[in-house]
């Protein structure tokens, strides 16, 4: 591959963010190399990916494939798990209620990967290897791999997670923060059916949140103190089934089946700035955020529509991609998206983690009064989930789920 050889866009990293990004720029009419070591084939994690993301992989020809393999998740149900005297009232978000089938769908991120790879494939120059140098110049940017070998383009997407060498290459700041917390994930088989819904219990250490998946089978994000996740960790199979169903209430019955459990300190991050110097950011090079909400690679989706969408006008009016002009409508399309988000996620998960002061507990509970209360509130909220006002690309507009 000669550096004469001149891509309009190079995306560094190759999870779902940036074979996603890669696509999304393909399909739009701009030359792309998509370079970066495949992703790990093991992976057990699933993504819930809402209407939006969805209707991105359905432009991409990959939703197909996928769906079958998917969990529809028609509601949300939000139930304050404290053990307070005054409890908020529970709140159930149903999709058919905003007029949509589905909120979105529970992906496994194994053929999730496996699909984006093939359309990368398909579609883009895919390079399995890692980048070794980034050289930034005023008219291009040179990446070199192997034993020297170079590719050269206007524009690159830093898509290389939340320690991007190509983010540090183009001179971005991050701020970063930490939580009292750890996220315990894993998935398990259950006696009851979870009809669809995703429930969220409300507790004063963090969220516990079940996912639906295929069948009688649901995936967990249990949010717990550092030491207390460490216990949890360290229990026998049948020991931390017992405790997740007390947890639940009996919600979905008795557990079994357990797949081996992971943990992980929660933490915060975010890029000062999104694009600059011929390079973008995007996914956790940009935000990363608690697994609170199914957030993460939704706005990933949106930050890889965004780009493509800001940078194939660019290249039909004629102008450069990677000019400081279109860098900076990066930038401004995609600053309040990932804002506004990080910003809920950061109340909420605070809001929990100080629901002892009255005051703040009162606050939170009246919030979700007025949710059970209002189905109007509730539909403004579920279409916002579904695509936000401040983020609306072509990619993943389109038919209602």
């Amino acid at each position: 591959m000669a550096g004469k050889d001149i891509f309009d866009i190079a995306v560094i990293g190759a999870g779902p963010a940036g074979l996603v990004a890669g696509a999304a720029c393909a399909i739009s009419g701009l030359r792309t190399v998509v370079i970066g070591p495949p992703s790990n084939p093991l992976d057990r994690r699933t993504s819930a990916l809402f209407g939006g993301s969805v209707e991105l992989l359905k432009k991409l020809d990959i939703w197909a494939r996928l769906q079958a393999q998917s969990e529809p998740i028609t509601g949300i149900r939000i139930v304050d798990g404290s053990k307070n005297l005054l409890r908020a009232p529970e709140v159930l978000f149903e999709a058919r209620e905003a007029g949509f089938e589905a909120f979105g769908y529970n992906i496994p991120n194994v053929p999730l990967t496996e699909a984006l790879e093939a359309v990368c494939q398909a579609s883009t120059t895919r390079l399995p290897v890692a980048v070794s140098r980034i050289d930034i110049g005023a008219e291009n940017v040179t990446l070199t791999y192997g034993d020297d070998a170079t590719v050269t383009a206007r524009l690159v997407v830093a898509a290389d997670g939340r320690r991007s060498a190509a983010r540090t290459a183009a001179g971005i700041d991050v701020a970063s923060w930490t939580y009292p917390q750890s996220a315990i994930v894993a998935t398990f088989h259950h006696q009851r059916d979870h009809h669809g819904i995703s429930t969220e219990l409300h507790r004063p250490v963090g969220p516990l949140t079940v996912v639906p998946g295929p069948g009688k089978t649901s995936n967990l994000v249990w949010i717990e103190e550092p030491e207390e996740a460490k216990r949890l960790l360290a229990l026998d199979d049948s020991a931390f089934e017992h405790e997740l169903g007390q947890a639940l209430k009996g919600l979905l019955g008795s557990i079994s089946c357990l797949t081996p459990r992971q943990a992980f300190p929660l933490s915060g991050q975010s890029a000062r700035i999104l694009a600059k110097n011929r390079v973008v950011v995007a996914g956790e090079a940009a935000h990363v955020i608690p697994p609170i909400g199914a957030q993460g690679l939704n706005l990933s989706c949106r930050d890889a529509a965004t780009l493509a969408e800001i940078a194939g006008e660019a290249k039909t009016r004629g102008e450069d991609i990677g000019s400081d002009a279109a860098l900076s409508r990066y930038d401004s399309a995609r600053k309040a998206d990932i804002g506004t988000r990080i910003f809920a996620i950061d109340l909420l998960n605070r809001s929990l983690l100080s629901s002892h002061i009255p005051g703040v507990n009162l606050a939170r509970g009246l919030g979700l009064f007025a949710l059970a209360s209002s189905s109007t509130l509730r539909t403004q909220v579920m279409r916002e989930g579904i695509l936000p006002a401040a983020s609306r690309p072509a990619l993943m507009s389109g038919g209602e789920m």
